[in-house]
């Protein structure tokens, strides 16, 4: 297959910390309503009383990274109107703004909702994966930010001979819609995507 490039994710080494989205923030110049990467807080479980003694019950949490996963089926490209979505040969996609109209489809259609309107200029917007930097032989810059080294990118074949196959767990979709160009190394707790019994516990922080 052509390259392609992709995010790897290891669950396990992730603390939460943010510093990933903070970088991307930086980097990009976002407004405060926009977060191309995103680190999700992920937990379930509860609490058995007996008495005035509480015990916990199968609690559990782990944080996801995610941003846009430039997939080798990206149906916001499909859906876009303008073609204003494109698709290097590295695999990267990208949005062009000056023909994007603002039209919202891509945000709907996109199961990661990584596609973001910006007021400021009335188009949608999305992690460009730092393209400029990875042209000019850098990293991106959510994985340079990462303490724990928890992020990393390459070709997607090789993080798969390299990491395994795993690319959905909690809160993350199911993958067979778009084929997220990700690899993750699971957290211990973490739980396949469409079989999870606990919720996002930071959903109105991060939206």
């Amino acid at each position: 297959m052509a390259k392609q490039l992709a995010f790897y994710f290891d669950a396990s080494a992730c603390t939460g910390c943010k510093a990933c989205q903070i970088a991307c923030v930086d980097k990009n110049n976002l407004p405060t309503d926009i977060l191309w990467r995103r680190v999700f807080i992920y937990g379930g479980g509860g609490w058995v009383q007996q008495g005035n003694i509480f015990t916990p019950n199968n609690l559990f949490t782990y944080a996801v990274s995610t941003a846009c996963n430039h997939c080798e089926k990206p149906i916001c490209l499909e859906v876009c109107p303008t073609k204003a979505i494109s698709k290097r040969a590295d695999g990267i996609v990208l949005i062009d703004a000056n023909r994007c109209i603002g039209c919202r489809y891509c945000e709907w259609a996109c199961p990661y909702g990584a596609p973001q309107y910006n007021e400021e200029i009335k188009a949608m917007t999305k992690c460009t994966f730092c393209y400029d930097l990875i042209d000019q032989g850098q990293n991106p810059a959510c994985v340079d930010a990462c303490v724990m080294r928890a992020l990393d990118f390459g070709d997607l074949e090789e993080l798969r001979q390299k990491y395994g196959e795993l690319n959905a767990i909690e809160p993350l979709p199911i993958s067979n819609i778009t084929k997220p160009s990700l690899v993750i190394t699971p957290h211990k707790h973490s739980q396949n995507s469409g079989e999870g019994t606990g919720k996002i516990l930071n959903l109105v922080e991060e939206l």
